[in-house]
């Protein structure tokens, strides 16, 4: 995908977060009239095919996007994922790899550790 300044303010927007963002947070952070929603998930969608982010689904079904913080040569993102039950925020916790044993006939595309809980942030108010 070609550089455009949508693509590079939504990447820098993602990359600048903690947490992984939503759709709408990320339109809610950009610059009004920068893009529009469909020019968003259009960019989201290159970038997750790129591996330059990659999609998790919250708890409640919303997709959220975050940045590769560790993945250089090989795109994995097998750590867990934290969702907060009380400010729903999604963070990545990569210091954390679950592990699993599927059957040999099974071909894995695709992970998605989910936690829920509490965050250190809503335990402390």
């Amino acid at each position: 995908m070609r550089k455009t300044i949508a693509k590079e303010a939504i990447l820098k927007t993602i990359n600048e977060s903690d947490t992984a963002l939503s759709q709408a947070e990320i339109q809610a952070i950009l610059p009004d009239g920068l893009c529009n929603r469909v020019t968003i998930y259009r960019v989201l969608d290159r970038l997750v095919e790129e591996k330059s982010v990659h999609q998790i689904t919250n708890i409640d079904g919303v997709v959220k996007y975050a940045n590769c913080h560790s993945c250089s040569t090989e795109h994995k993102h097998d750590h867990i994922h934290f969702n907060c039950e009380k400010c729903n925020v999604v963070t990545c916790i990569e210091d954390v790899e679950p592990t699993f044993k599927l059957p040999s006939n099974y071909q894995i595309n695709q992970l998605n550790f989910m936690v829920s809980g509490v965050c250190p942030d809503c335990l402390a108010s």
